[in-house]
């Protein structure tokens, strides 16, 4: 569960600045959005990337439930 706590601080960590962007219009933290919507699509496909191969190794070791 640590990735799934992985996603949850990362979203956490931008919270302000969404405030700041859609409920003040602060065009800067508008910018920091973009930059953390960014990050968060690197750390989602790493994620997508690692249960693919996790998937992978299951079968190819003959177990069809994966953890």
């Amino acid at each position: 569960m640590s990735r799934l706590q992985e996603l949850r601080d990362l979203v956490n960590s931008f919270e302000k600045d969404f405030i700041k962007f859609y409920d003040k219009g602060n065009k800067s933290a508008g910018t920091r959005v973009r930059k953390a919507m960014n990050e968060l699509k690197r750390k989602a496909q790493d994620i997508r990337k690692e249960v693919q191969e996790i998937k992978a190794q299951a079968k190819a070791e003959g177990n069809t439930s994966a953890m």
